[in-house]
């Protein structure tokens, strides 16, 4: 269902883009760890995010060991991962320094394309704060209240993924934050599945995010496997979904991590030609009203008062007289009521498409 409230004419900012609606959300390749440690890589699939029309390049910044205890187990699908230790998996992606993620964010810069990195820890709010245009807060973060606590107090807006997370859980979160100061907070619909199959998606919760929290713009964090549609994409976009996160890789079949579930450049750009034409499909506006293009077939597809039969001077007008027939140039079946009953005030043939200056002046 479109919502007539996020049309293009009622967005909102976020980052670098403005007017975000329907048709125009703001997407986020999520690079995570996908570089696997190499800044050449990071470097390429900014490039590559860029290329595939994303608003934004997001990485994950944390260190093993203040992310997971030694004994963590793993929740994802270890056929995909077969890592089944999270501080083990973790140890893998963690090399990059602070310095790294500021060079990534000049390498955004250069490519215009916006610079995000989740933080996982103090330390890594602290460094990325003058990097980013806002903070992004995992779904694993939602009862994390110091760490809350501390991206808040950049005093910068947030969006918040809420996977596997309780109504009340998210607003225990976003009162937090709120107390906080920060008052410009988007949630994410996010199931916390690595893939999520497409019976686990539920995107009508959209929807019930959008009900709970009218004040706040909504958006979805997708881990379903890639579909050349995107149609886990498309429909979250048009059940209200304005900020749109997936996971971004260069090569689908590499195995491990979250490569597997994360879309390419070509999916991403057949994403974005899809909110192309739905931009150009649900126009710009949703007052109902006839447009200009429709004017012919308002005058030719509609029907006119015609006469079924011929009539003389001073003849009465009866439903067996008359019929309803194209074109619309004539009287309008509207005034059906106000023509019975009527004379005509001239002799007029079958077929006759009738106007009021057919009819007597007194009729």
């Amino acid at each position: 269902m479109i919502d007539g409230e996020n049309m293009k004419t009622g967005g909102f900012k976020l980052g670098s883009k403005e007017n975000i609606g329907l048709g125009n959300p703001y997407v986020i390749a999520e690079i995570g760890v996908n570089h696997e440690g190499s800044m050449d890589l990071a470097r390429k699939l900014i490039e590559l995010a860029k290329e595939g029309g994303a608003d934004a390049a997001k990485f994950q910044s944390y260190k093993a060991d203040t992310i997971a205890s030694r004994h963590s187990p793993a929740y994802w699908d270890t056929s995909k991962e077969a890592t089944l230790s999270q501080h083990q998996l973790f140890q893998k992606y963690d090399s990059f320094t602070p310095e790294d993620y500021a060079l990534l964010a000049e390498h955004c810069k250069a490519c215009e394309i916006d610079f995000l990195s989740t933080p996982f820890d103090h330390a890594a709010v602290d460094f990325l704060e003058p990097l980013m245009p806002f903070f992004k807060i995992a779904s694993a973060d939602i009862t994390n209240i110091p760490l809350i606590r501390k991206v808040a107090g950049k005093n910068k807006p947030v969006v918040l993924s809420t996977g596997a997370s309780t109504l009340a859980e998210i607003d225990l979160a976003t009162q937090t934050l709120n107390h906080c100061g920060i008052d410009m907070i988007v949630l994410l619909h996010c199931i916390l599945n690595y893939p999520t199959e497409d019976l686990n998606a539920h995107l009508l919760m959209i929807r019930g995010l959008k009900r709970a929290f009218p004040e706040l713009p909504v958006g979805y964090s997708d881990h379903t496997l890639p579909k050349n549609s995107m149609l886990a994409l498309i429909t979250s976009h048009l059940l209200g979904a304005m900020v749109i996160e997936k996971h971004f890789t260069h090569d689908k079949t590499l195995p491990g991590n979250d490569h597997y579930h994360a879309m390419d450049k070509s999916d991403l750009r057949e994403f974005i030609r899809a909110l192309e034409n739905i931009s150009v499909l649900v126009g710009d506006s949703d007052f109902k009203h006839y447009i200009p293009t429709e004017e012919i077939s308002r005058q030719n597809a509609r029907r006119s008062i015609v006469l079924s039969q011929s009539v003389k001077v001073g003849e009465t007008l009866t439903e067996e007289l008359l019929i309803c027939k194209r074109p619309g140039h004539g009287i309008s079946p509207l005034f059906w009521d106000n023509v019975l009953g009527t004379r005509v005030a001239m002799d007029l043939d079958v077929d006759t498409i009738l106007q009021w200056h057919h009819l007597e002046k007194d009729a």
